[in-house]
């Protein structure tokens, strides 16, 4: 891995990158663009899904960027029509031959679907994918608690990762103490906020930026830093892109940490994923 950007020890030995790149909602040719510029100005994870439509141009970017595959962390997710123990290694090769790459990093369960009740079969074949070399680390997207008891009970296997949407608008308290208590990680997308959880402009992020003298959108990336979470921000802009990557050259003061913590609003601004999901 690049020494630029600090890394995190996932559960099963991987090891995270602690800032990503995310794709979400380009196109094959935006993020062929987009990821050969995040990897060339420094990142070394990047977050595709085959929702997103866009794994073809992704591996393209990896291949434009002149980085060496073991030098970057690739994570992709799958949909519900996937959830079955003998459909998710299906499910990764199919990802795997549109990206081009003989291996993923992290491969996530995208949704629950708890009214397809199929994340458990799901969860067992990325268990036993695990095993096969084709995935060097499995976890699960918009899992809430109850998910993750489910198939954590069921299989004793707990994920390395938990993506899920989480800024300080939302905060997710709860989930995060869970999660930390069973050794997952905590990815966040979204992390800068979203049209329902505007962040930038918030005046207490506005006055951390000048305090600290940084962009908004850093200030907001360090708080998900110092709090030992990884956040996915997604820009088509090179020089955001940059900036973005410049968080681990400065510190929050605990005062400042705690001010952006209290912008929470609680769960009512996420996506439920008892009720959304493919």
């Amino acid at each position: 891995m690049s020494n630029a950007v600090p890394t995190r020890r996932l559960l099963h030995g991987a090891q995270i990158p602690a800032i990503g790149v995310g794709t979400w909602p380009l196109d094959d040719a935006q993020s062929e663009r987009v990821v050969a510029d995040a990897l060339q100005a420094g990142y070394r994870l990047v977050d595709t899904a085959e929702n997103y439509r866009n794994e073809t141009g992704v591996g393209r970017g990896l291949k434009a960027s002149g980085v060496e595959r073991s030098e970057v962390f690739v994570t992709s997710k799958f949909n519900k029509r996937w959830h079955g123990k003998d459909l998710v290694r299906p499910a990764a090769e199919r990802s795997l031959e549109s990206l081009g790459l003989e291996y993923l990093d992290l491969l996530l369960i995208h949704w629950p679907n708890p009214s397809q009740d199929r994340y458990l079969e799901a969860w067992e074949g990325l268990v036993d994918l695990l095993e096969s070399g084709l995935v060097k680390a499995i976890g699960t997207s918009n899992f809430k608690q109850s998910h993750l008891e489910r198939i954590i009970a069921a299989t004793q296997v707990a994920p390395d990762v938990n993506q899920i949407q989480l800024s300080p608008a939302a905060t997710r308290s709860s989930v995060r103490t869970f999660h930390t208590e069973h050794g997952i990680l905590t990815e966040s997308w979204s992390p800068i906020g979203g049209k329902d959880t505007e962040v930038l402009s918030a005046p207490a992020v506005l006055e951390i930026a000048r305090a600290v003298e940084r962009t908004p959108a850093q200030v907001v990336l360090r708080w998900h830093v110092q709090l030992g979470l990884v956040p996915i921000p997604k820009s088509a802009n090179p020089e955001r892109l940059r900036q973005n990557l410049q968080v681990f050259d400065f510190e929050l003061s605990e005062q400042q940490v705690h001010e952006l913590s209290a912008l929470d609003q609680g769960e009512s601004v996420v996506a439920d994923s008892d009720a959304f999901g493919h």
